[in-house]
């Protein structure tokens, strides 16, 4: 395969797990890799063939600036020129635009791969430079961003059809955007793959005495954790002796309402955000994960729950059907029924051994022949070679 020169926007670095999976896997096939961002936290990655362009605070920024401007000056002064004419007619004639957008220009990479497409207006400028530009579609900036924000409906519509190639990360992700004008003949379905070797498969039948659920998310209304907590309340008024954990929401003043008007407070815990490690011990120490969404492109935390042994039962949202075969590798609900989710969770929780053996065996043979990471990183190259009409 073509080996490209890449550079990736994702906002901060180091990246969410997802992204990191692509950009180590890019770069141990031989690509060379830029990613520039702002630096959260000091990070370093093994490969010789991927380079940082962190800013943190002023003085980063300020070396970052002057370091590549004169760069810019001293070899390719011209297309400095350029790139300055175009930041002026667009409002963008400034430090921190400077700073993002002159390693790129003088990198001059074949690819420009961008992660998250709010920003798409600040960086369609790649393309009279002859970088290809792609962009992730991804669930949040795509089902529901357009929609709660229409200014963002107009960007799309304007800046989809200069767009050189779309990474769809389920085929129902890259359907909902053509609403804006994405092109369906530049898309493709490249889902997220995960590194097999490092979720381990378990396939004995966890033995808490208290039934345990498990929800992973961020809080927002979108998740769907109202739903969920009445879901709840319906399994204790029934005797079901359970413990529903939600990680990622920490302090949320209407979840922790809801929890004490459905007298929930011995059998819901919130949690806050936690590292990636403890994330793969909480599935892995659970009965069940629940993903109560309205809307989803594909939860990263149901493909990583079906391929550590956990059972999960999900909302049919997104494009959770391209993964989940409901009653085969999992469970599916409506959106918002919580009465059909509490007979689910019922459902799981009398499963025979037989049964729940075969459920989750089943999972995780579908996610090593779709969501293996090296899958992932054949198809998204892929996708790059069908930018260059390859």
């Amino acid at each position: 395969m073509r080996k490209f020169k890449i550079a990736i926007f994702c906002g901060e670095i180091p990246p969410p797990t997802f992204i990191d999976r692509l950009i180590n896997g890019l770069a141990e096939r031989g690509n060379k890799l830029l990613l520039v961002g702002n630096l959260t936290k000091k990070v370093s990655y093994q490969s010789k063939n991927i380079k940082i362009v962190g800013y943190s605070g002023r003085i980063s920024k300020f070396l970052i600036l002057i370091y590549y401007s004169i760069l810019l000056s001293l070899y390719k002064n011209k297309e400095k020129k350029k790139l300055k004419k175009w930041m002026k007619s667009n409002n963008r004639d400034n430090a921190i635009s400077k700073i993002r957008y002159y390693p790129i220009l003088y990198a001059q990479p074949d690819i420009f791969h961008l992660q998250w497409i709010k920003g798409i207006e600040d960086w369609v400028w790649v393309k009279d430079f002859d970088i290809k530009l792609i962009i992730s579609l991804r669930g949040a900036h795509v089902n529901y961003t357009p929609i709660c924000e229409p200014k963002y409906a107009e960007i799309y519509r304007k800046y989809f059809p200069l767009v050189d190639g779309f990474h769809g990360v389920s085929g129902a992700i890259i359907q909902e955007s053509t609403k804006y004008n994405a092109v369906i003949t530049k898309s493709q379905v490249v889902y997220s793959g995960l590194d097999l070797n490092s979720l381990k498969f378990n396939q004995q039948l966890p033995s808490n005495a208290v039934f345990q659920i498990l929800s992973i998310g961020r809080s927002h209304w979108i998740k769907g954790y109202s739903v969920a907590l009445d879901a709840m309340r319906i399994l204790k008024t029934k005797n079901i002796k359970f413990k529903y954990t939600i990680v990622g929401v920490g302090v949320n003043e209407e979840l922790q309402f809801q929890r004490k008007q459905l007298d929930l407070i011995n059998e819901v815990e919130f949690v806050d955000k936690l590292p990636f490690a403890r994330v793969v011990e909480k599935i892995q120490q659970a009965n069940v994960v629940l993903l109560p969404s309205y809307k989803e492109g594909i939860a990263n935390v149901i493909l990583e729950s079906m391929a550590l042994g956990t059972p999960i039962i999900s909302t049919d949202c997104g494009g959770i059907q391209e993964v989940v075969n409901d009653n085969e590798n999992g469970f599916i609900v409506p959106v918002r029924n919580p009465e059909a989710m509490a007979i689910t969770i019922q459902k799981v929780i009398n499963l025979d051994e037989s049964s729940y053996t075969k459920i989750i065996n089943n999972a995780r043979n579908s996610i090593e022949k779709c969501h293996a990471e090296s899958k992932m990183i054949h198809d998204m190259i892929l996708l790059y070679q069908k930018s260059y009409g390859e």
